[in-house]
């Protein structure tokens, strides 16, 4: 090989300017340019409208997949201020500049984005975007295209009522002919709306007349019709009752709300949340383990449903037909990597593996004849063994 070949300077490096470098690598902050690319495109947008819910200033958010290929995501909150406040950006710096990264935010702030780095780089992916913002009496209208204001915001009259509805229409040189899944964007606003008692959350497709769908989420059970709802889709036979609560604690700075139950089914089927988020493992999923196996453990002791000479209860055993959703929500959650996918507060552990164990071992002695079903299943699979 030449020296030619294998220089590297300066010149060989590209530097991308501005919105240049994020339709150049798109993949870097919506994941892929296929449809789970378009769906993250979705999230980020929907996400201020979430939080607008969340925090009380709204009561609804409203998705809708249009017959052009286009999404529309509106509120009826106090509407994006038109210029800068204190608070944050106005609309037109929110859409065409990037914002810094949030991190994960605290206990009240659901993200549901992948990069934090808000609407506008949606609006740098799209070949265009629409924002109505209704204000303080006001109807205000933008339009823009790949992040560049089009036209000049404007004043378009009077107002009915307050809101912001943002839509806009993938670009198709990154997206080519990837379509917006239905399923897969119900399915993680359903998961939000368990999550979150008070959020509801409609989504409607518009796409092809003839096939037009709509849902409405809203959960006011929370954990506990989310277990009913994973149950329901596994076909469960003679479940338990359902142990559900929720427990603030000052030591993890945090709250948690866990919901689980037993049935006839088999496997192990545990859905862990961190401030909104799925996660595949923690220390709040490790802390439901260790109080879910020493309350039973502790119990069967004292029942005499194992000998003196049987060993503990093992956590996979007592696991057996569990279907259970454990959600933490933390003012200062630490997630391991940069995915947000493991929970890494040791905190949480112990706060999680303390109130586990307290309220099933109430329930195991209000209800012996449960109790006794689950242990006898969980010692008998041990001696089989």
């Amino acid at each position: 090989m030449t020296e030619e070949a294998t220089r590297y300077d300066a010149s060989n490096i590209q530097v991308l300017q501005g919105w240049e470098a994020v339709r150049k690598r798109p993949g870097m902050y919506v994941g892929s340019t296929s449809e789970r690319g378009l769906r993250q495109m979705v999230f980020e947008v929907a996400e201020r409208a979430v939080n607008e819910v969340l925090a009380g200033r709204a009561a609804s958010v409203d998705v809708t997949l249009t017959p052009d290929g286009g999404v529309c995501v509106a509120d009826d909150g106090p509407g994006i201020p038109i210029d800068e406040t204190g608070a944050g950006p106005g609309l037109e710096a929110l859409l065409t500049q990037m914002q810094a990264w949030r991190g994960a935010g605290g206990r009240h702030d659901v993200m549901l984005g992948l990069c934090g780095f808000g609407p506008a780089v949606i609006n740098a992916l799209s070949q265009r975007m629409t924002a109505e913002v209704r204000r303080e009496g006001a109807r205000w209208v933008q339009e823009y295209a790949r992040a560049v204001a089009v036209t000049p915001l404007t004043e378009a009259g009077a107002a009915t009522g307050s809101g912001t509805t943002l839509a806009f229409w993938p670009d198709a040189d990154i997206f080519g002919a990837a379509e917006f899944s239905f399923d897969g964007l119900e399915e993680r606003f359903r998961e939000l709306a368990f999550l979150n008692q008070g959020l509801e959350i409609s989504l409607t497709d518009l796409r092809r007349p003839d096939e037009s769908r709509s849902v409405r989420l809203r959960f006011p059970d929370g954990a506990r019709d989310f277990v009913a709802f994973l149950d329901g889709h596994a076909a469960a036979s003679a479940p338990t009752d359902t142990i559900a609560f929720e427990h603030e604690d000052p030591r993890m700075a945090g709250m948690m709300e866990v919901a689980f139950r037993w049935c006839s089914c088999p496997g192990e089927g545990i859905r862990s949340f961190a401030n909104s988020r799925p996660t595949i493992g923690g220390t709040h999923e490790v802390g439901f383990r260790d109080g879910m196996t020493a309350s039973v453990t502790a119990y069967a002791r004292e029942q005499g449903l194992l000998t003196a000479t049987d060993p503990d209860l093992d956590a996979d055993r007592i696991g057996e037909g569990l279907t259970a959703v454990v959600s933490v929500k933390l003012d200062r959650p630490e997630f391991e990597g940069s995915t947000l996918g493991v929970l890494g507060n040791s905190e949480v552990r112990d706060c999680v593996e303390q109130a586990v164990q307290d309220r099933l071992g109430r329930w195991l002695k209000k209800e012996p004849e449960q109790a006794a079903a689950i242990i006898d299943r969980t010692v008998q699979g041990a001696r089989k063994n």
